[in-house]
């Protein structure tokens, strides 16, 4: 498996060659706990989440990566936010494609399952909010599980 690197703000940063849809998903246990995983692509911790399929829905997309990457079932609550920075890429060492950010983030409410690892993700738990900034996360994820934590009213647009 190749390895993804992620590029924010860096003026070395390999050029964008992509730009695919991709979902994240905030998804909440009753606890108010955070589902997250950690890459096997990276080792970063993160939200779930991935590309959308042609003739999927975005939404729809968001709930299969969770129940992929996690063995959770979930069902979408809201829109936390749109990520569109020119500045953050990644770049996939297993073909060369590097993708401009284009993601969407839900938040979501867990409605079943046990957290169960794949090939995604080697660990899958579900993380107390005041304990986030103890795991490894990249600064691009940690904006949209900052958002997702807020609350806010209206969707982040970026």
């Amino acid at each position: 498996m190749g390895r993804r690197i992620d590029y924010l703000n860096d003026p070395n940063a390999p050029k964008p060659n992509s730009i695919v849809p991709s979902v994240n998903v905030a998804v909440f246990n009753d606890s108010g706990d955070l589902l997250m995983i950690r890459r096997t692509d990276n080792g970063n911790w993160a939200m779930p989440g991935g590309a959308m399929d042609i003739g999927e829905r975005l939404a729809d997309a968001g709930v299969r990566e969770v129940l992929e990457e996690t063995g959770i079932r979930c069902e979408i609550t809201g829109l936390v936010g749109i990520y569109t920075d020119p500045n953050h890429v990644v770049y996939y060492t297993s073909d060369g494609e590097c993708r401009q950010e284009c993601s969407f983030v839900f938040s979501a409410r867990a409605t079943g399952g046990q957290p169960t690892p794949s090939s995604e993700s080697s660990e899958v738990t579900w993380i107390p909010p005041a304990e986030i900034d103890g795991y490894q996360v990249h600064a691009s994820m940690c904006l949209r599980i900052t958002h997702a934590l807020d609350g806010r009213s209206t969707p982040y647009i970026g």
